[in-house]
This record gives C-alpha cells, structure tokens and sequence, in this order.
C-alpha cells in the first residue's frame, strides 16, 4: 500500500538559525514584530509500506541516514495516508 509521509526536520533548541534570523530582521523592517521565528524543511514523501507502522520506520530511516543531522537537527514525521 503507499503512504504519503510528512517528515519536519528542525534544528535543536540552542543552535543558531542564521536564516530565521534575517527574515526576522527583514519582516521588522516591514513593520511585522515577532517574538520569535525558526526555520523548518518540509519532506511529502510518498513509500510503499506493509502498514502504518513501516511507513513510519522507513521515515525515520531515511532520516536518520540521510535528511537529518542527530546532532544538530529533531525530527518529526506525520503518516498522512
């Protein structure tokens, strides 16, 4: 059966964001104050799987060998269908 899986990878609490940074700057240069901001990437990934659960495994396989540095980056993943 496929799955589409949704996979947010996020850099850990205390790393730097240089990017979020400078779209914060640039959004109160335009008059839109923030607290905070961060950056996320979005994976839609769609894999052929058993079920659910193997869906989810390979997700987190892909990455923990490849999407995602464990020691800088968290991961989320999200089996939509």
């Amino acid at each position: 059966m496929k799955y589409t899986v949704r996979i947010t990878i996020s850099l850990k609490g205390g790393m730097l964001d240089p990017e979020a940074r400078a779209i914060r700057h640039a959004l109160e240069n335009l008059g839109f104050a923030t607290e905070a901001l961060s950056t996320a990437r979005v994976f839609l990934i769609t894999i052929e799987a058993a079920g659910k659960g193997e869906a989810e495994q390979r997700a987190a396989e892909m990455c923990e060998r490849l999407l995602a540095n464990p020691v800088i980056h968290r991961y989320e993943i999200e089996v939509l269908k």
